[in-house]
């Protein structure tokens, strides 16, 4: 139960007191932040204690070997964990969705000299030149690998067969394309903005270009941490709603900017951080535009529910890609995996509005439409595919 000051207290009381939870140094940390710096965590009877990770390996290690309680992560790489995919398999658990939003894909300065502004362009010369092209990645079952695979499918780019990818950690993704080790990549914010603000890249895509509002990074755990505390679990949840509440104030962002741009935290300029967290996108190739798209972290609360056709909609792609070889079991896995009845005890508690509907509906790119129905069929019915 929550009391009047909203704490839990009775039966509710979280098995644990200090939960330790992981990040990388990406703008979609700032409900893990928040909830900590505004003590959103202490309502509910838990201290959140953060640590600052340097790669998504590093995150998925330290979950499954119980180093970390949860962690802010890539949605797809908690379902590669829990298949098995890259040879380490534990049962996973995703708690809520973190964000919407708010990814890019760059590509590096000596393209733009050869008249790249686009992925049109980009097929033009990959197809004009011969060589290796280099792209980089997060992680191998990430969201920034769908995304970046998505879009180069979508002009005609067989991502696995016609070009070269690597994984490169977030922070590392700007010194990297200064180096001229890749032709491009796909990273979130802020790091997308501070290739543009070195000098180095430019943007030809955000990941709300490829789907509206997708679901990005997600509250992560292991299931064998939830089904042994799932007060704490669900605690870490509420908190994390209050933050995601606060920072979608928009009268709020430019302070949330401010905070987590300290070396604590992103480690980044402040003003490379705010641009794109208010909405504010350039590319680096003289245009300037608002998107009404950007990252979101709350929106009535529909950005937090954890879907189920959201998690079915990566192992499509994972068997699109050849990550898979025979379909799963989309629908049972993503059940398996989404803590549905969690969320809505969190939610349920703070008066949060959860949809009816464990599916949703979304048009991506290319004009095809997800809704979680016939997942088999969907992923077979890509033109390029592995």
């Amino acid at each position: 139960m929550v009391d009047s000051a909203g704490s839990l207290g009775g039966t509710d009381v979280p098995e644990l007191k200090e939960v330790k939870v992981g990040f990388i140094p990406l703008t979609d940390c700032a409900s893990l932040v928040i909830a900590s710096v505004m003590k959103f965590d202490e309502k509910y009877g838990i201290k959140i204690v953060l640590s600052k990770q340097p790669s998504w390996a590093a995150i998925r290690d330290k979950l499954v070997s119980g180093e970390l309680h949860a962690a802010q992560i890539l949605y797809g790489l908690v379902y590669g964990v829990h298949l098995g995919i890259g040879g380490l398999q534990k049962e996973m658990a995703v708690l809520m969705t973190i964000n919407n939003n708010g990814q890019g894909i760059s590509l590096a300065n000596q393209l733009k000299d050869k008249g790249v502004t686009d992925g049109a362009s980009l097929a033009r010369l990959i197809k004009a030149e011969s060589r290796v092209y280099t792209f980089a990645h997060t992680f191998p079952t990430g969201t920034h690998a769908m995304w970046l695979y998505y879009w180069l499918a979508n002009y005609g780019i067989n991502p696995i067969s016609e070009i070269r990818t690597i994984t490169v950690p977030p922070p590392q993704m700007v010194a990297n394309a200064r180096l001229g080790s890749m032709d491009g990549f796909c990273v979130g914010e802020p790091w997308n903005a501070r290739g543009i603000y070195d000098k180095v890249s430019y943007s030809v895509a955000s990941s709300q270009e490829v789907w509206p509002d997708h679901p990005e990074k997600v509250l992560g755990a292991t299931a064998e941490f939830v089904m042994e505390n799932p007060n704490t679990a669900r605690a870490l949840v509420m908190a994390m709603l209050d933050a995601a509440k606060y920072i979608d104030a928009r009268t709020n962002r430019a302070k949330v900017a401010e905070i987590i741009s300290s070396k604590s935290y992103v480690d980044a300029p402040v003003e490379v951080i705010e641009g794109r967290f208010l909405g504010n996108y350039e590319d680096g190739l003289g245009r300037k535009w608002q998107d009404p798209n950007y990252m979101k972290f709350f929106n009535d609360g529909k950005v937090c529910f954890p879907y189920i056709s959201d998690g079915m909609w990566f192992l499509t792609q994972f068997r699109r890609w050849g990550l898979l070889k025979e379909d799963p079991d989309y629908l049972g896995i993503a059940r398996q995996i989404n803590q549905i009845e969690l969320y809505r005890q969190a939610a349920s508690r703070l008066n949060v509005a959860v949809p009816r509907d464990v599916m949703r509906s979304s048009t991506l790119m290319d004009g095809a439409v997800w809704d979680g129905t016939e997942p088999g069929k969907y992923a077979a019915s890509f033109g390029i595919r592995a």
